[in-house]
């Protein structure tokens, strides 16, 4: 008889590329220590799916427990988080066990840690400290059993130095920090997680999904999602509502989705659109014995979709880009790898140690 492994990692984290495998590498390293987990990305990249992966993966009887220090005011924050005791305030009727209690034998999953009060990180120290928590109100210290995973789209470290954050407890919930990809860095699982995404809005609802076909997809691909995962969430169930059951086509992501306005454009800029995406094809004015590159002219069409641009961002990815290519068609020998991208040994050395670029494992020369 065969059995079927269930990975929770793999039905939580969708995608394939090589960010997405990373996560969940890491994920699956850390889910049954007890290590404190620092999760860390840009708004919207799926922060609480990997405290849910770690969780489902850890083997801890208990209930993942969720806080989100951002959205309760301060002055409730304290109860919710360590519970109150009768008549400890106005209104406090009865005792009331908060998150950390609740989150016994299981995981406290604190997101947007970064928000909150100085008073209360104290507090939330003391408690990682003794592993006991004192109710508002009350006298006595409850033992608590529980996991700790945290997240943040804040720079804690600049907090800390700006004196918003205690060093002692950001030492405490950093000692296996992941970093969560922006959904730009993986822009190959795209259609994957849409689908995912589609059919989890779908359930329930009376009609069926709209068909996203393969120039809608495409679209979905190289648009730059500046609010990540959840903006896309939005941009699906808007098409949910606007084309149920109807074939969804890249014009219509653009114009009605998006909401972008779609410029008027010859055929001959939709063929330099095409390249400039693919970062191949169009020999422009090269060089002699040059291979043919998109001509940098190209980019300007990009205004004609787009209201901003992360230049920064989007030249780093292109340099890793380039460079991993390299380095996977020298079998990982840098100085071929350098001597390909017409750069010197030390230079790409050093971009290699700036972007946390890993030779491939079967690298044999330095």
């Amino acid at each position: 008889m065969d059995f079927v492994t269930i990975n929770p990692i793999e039905d939580i984290i969708i995608g394939q590329s090589a960010p997405a495998k990373e996560l969940k590498k890491l994920i699956g390293v850390v889910a049954e220590a007890p290590t404190s987990v620092l999760v860390l990305g840009e708004t919207g990249t799926g922060k609480e799916l990997v405290a849910r992966a770690i969780h489902a993966a850890s083997g801890r009887a208990g209930k993942l427990v969720s806080v989100n220090c951002a959205a309760i005011p301060s002055e409730l924050l304290e109860s919710e988080i360590f519970g109150h005791e009768k008549g400890a305030f106005t209104g406090a009727d009865k005792p009331r066990e908060g998150r950390v209690e609740l989150a016994r034998g299981g995981t406290l999953f604190l997101d947007e840690i970064g928000d909150m009060p100085l008073p209360l990180q104290t507090k939330l120290l003391r408690v990682l400290e003794n592993r006991t928590v004192q109710r508002v109100g009350g006298n006595d210290e409850i033992e608590v059993d529980f996991r700790l995973v945290c997240a943040t789209h804040q720079d804690i470290q600049a907090r800390v130095d700006d004196g918003a954050f205690r060093a002692d407890l950001y030492y405490r919930i950093n000692v296996f920090p992941i970093q969560v990809p922006s959904l730009a860095e993986r822009q190959v699982d795209i259609p994957l997680i849409a689908s995912a995404i589609l059919e989890q809005l779908a359930d329930g609802r009376v009609g069926g999904t709209p068909a996203m076909d393969q120039s809608a997809m495409t679209e979905l691909s190289r648009y730059p999602w500046p609010g990540n995962v959840r903006e896309l969430r939005n941009v699906l169930e808007r098409a949910l509502v606007m084309f149920p059951q109807q074939a969804v086509t890249g014009t219509q992501v653009r114009e009605n989705l998006l909401r972008m306005k779609a410029p008027d454009r010859s055929e001959e800029m939709d063929a330099l659109w095409e390249a400039s995406q693919g970062l191949s094809g169009i020999d422009l004015a090269q060089e002699a014995g040059e291979p043919p590159l998109p001509h940098p002219a190209h980019y300007a069409d990009w205004f004609s979709y787009f209201d901003n641009i992360d230049l920064r961002r989007h030249l780093r990815d292109i340099e890793v880009v380039l460079i991993e290519a390299a380095l996977e068609k020298s079998d990982g020998m840098v100085s071929q790898a350098a001597e390909a991208l017409k750069l010197r040994r030390t230079t790409l050395i050093e971009k290699m140690k700036k972007l946390m670029i890993e030779r491939p494992p079967s690298a044999k020369e330095g």
